[in-house]
């Protein structure tokens, strides 16, 4: 997510760490999704649920970043996220079907993931135009630029899981390991840039 964007850090340091500790744990959840271990641990349906409850939690804090928003770009940065968020609320939900045909696990499940995954790339790329230039210049003591970089790399991570998600005709996944890692390396970005928003907030970054 584009945690960074939209944030406005003159509001109650409270707001800011309800932000962060939103997108903490629904990132936390998606990484624990991803581990196979965990999948054969609890089985099929509960980590279906993680992922769904994961994807509540990242809604409520694109919902709470976005009502935070003080400028028009960061307002459409917090839009577009809010919206992939919702997308991914549907793919997830959607996901705990068991009976899904693969046509309509591609059309009610990979879709709206790829979709949802469309639109953190854009949000990520939105938030990214607002931080202080040059860009591509590794500064990691930079907060805004440590965590604008953190999500465009965890959405990236998300855009190439969701490709690889796609059903094929025998149920299988087309990539399940690239998926697998893709959104646990999506996750933990998510997950260390969410962090990461609390030290920012309190610098008024």
């Amino acid at each position: 997510m584009t945690a960074p964007a939209g944030v406005r850090w003159w509001a109650p340091d409270r707001a800011v760490w309800w932000v962060a500790a939103l997108f903490m744990v629904g990132s936390a959840c998606f990484a624990v999704g991803a581990v196979p271990a965990y999948l054969d641990l609890v089985g099929v349906e509960a980590d279906g649920v993680t992922f769904f409850v994961g994807s509540l939690f990242f809604t409520s804090a694109a919902g709470l970043q976005l009502w935070l928003s003080d400028d028009r770009a960061q307002r459409w940065a917090g839009a577009v996220q809010l919206v992939g968020t919702v997308l991914f609320n549907l793919s997830t939900f959607d996901a705990l079907q068991s009976s899904l045909s693969a046509d309509q696990a591609d059309h009610r499940v990979w879709t709206p993931d790829v979709l949802g995954s469309i639109a953190f790339l854009v949000a990520s790329a939105l938030a990214y135009a607002g931080v202080r230039r040059p860009w591509l210049r590794w500064r990691p003591r930079d907060l805004g630029w440590s965590i604008t970089t953190l999500n465009m790399v965890g959405s990236i991570a998300f855009g190439v899981s969701a490709a690889a998600s796609y059903v094929l005709s025998d149920d299988t996944l087309r990539d399940a390991q690239r998926a697998n890692v893709g959104t646990f390396v999506g996750a933990v970005c998510f997950l260390v840039g969410a962090a990461l928003l609390i030290p920012a907030g309190e610098q008024g970054w």
